[in-house]
């Protein structure tokens, strides 16, 4: 076997259902090497001190809402596998629920604030801040740290939920809370659906200027 899967990966690789696996698992009897790292099973040796690096190699994953948990564990395995991969020892893996938006993410700040974590690991930018995350990672390299990221193409899953937020926060400042996520609802309607100003009352429309004939 070459590199390292997560359980269910090498399950479906190899031809057995994952409740098969797990219970193989849990009885010690699977004929390959196993470890964990948080909730998820790897199936291959452990990398550890590979690098050669100072201090601890740690997974972070997000997700924006308690619906999106399951999400979780997926970004969990995809992200280790690829730090794993690459010949880095993961020494543990942080999830958190949270808006990309929130910088005040507990778990999030105590990543950026603990000296031993030498390296981050993500999927992708967004999962780690929405808005500035170049002004973090450039913080972390400052102190002979680094961000990883696996893919470095933005997603969008969560874009609309973001700028509803954002909208959110503006539409309070103008009209107050009580008003805010209903404007603020109606303006990210008319983004997606196309919708015309006019439909929308409350955002302000430019009047057009009329033309005189044969001008």
């Amino acid at each position: 076997m070459v590199g390292v899967v997560n359980l269910k990966g090498w399950a479906a690789a190899t031809g057995i259902s994952y409740a098969t696996a797990r219970r193989r698992y849990e009885s010690g009897t699977l004929p390959v090497p196993t470890y964990r790292i948080g909730r998820l099973i790897l199936v291959g040796e452990p990398v550890t001190g590979v690098t050669g690096d100072a201090g601890q190699t740690v997974v972070y994953t997000r997700v924006s809402s308690a619906d999106q948990k399951p999400d979780l564990d997926r970004q969990v395995a995809r992200v280790t596998v690829w730090a794993t991969g690459r010949q880095l020892g993961v020494d543990r893996v942080v999830t958190e629920v949270g808006s990309a938006l929130n910088g005040h993410r507990e778990k999030f700040l105590a990543l950026l604030r603990d000296p031993s974590v030498s390296t981050i690991v993500v999927e992708h930018r967004d999962r780690f801040a929405r808005f500035g995350a170049e002004y973090v990672e450039a913080a972390l390299t400052a102190q002979g740290r680094r961000l990883l990221v696996v893919d470095p193409a933005e997603v969008d899953d969560d874009l609309v939920h973001d700028v509803s937020e954002i909208l959110t926060s503006l539409c309070a400042r103008l009209y107050g809370r009580r008003a805010a996520a209903n404007r603020a609802r109606r303006a990210v309607e008319a983004a997606t659906e196309d919708g015309a100003p006019e439909d929308y009352p409350g955002v302000p429309v430019r009047p057009r200027p009329h033309r005189r004939a044969g001008t």
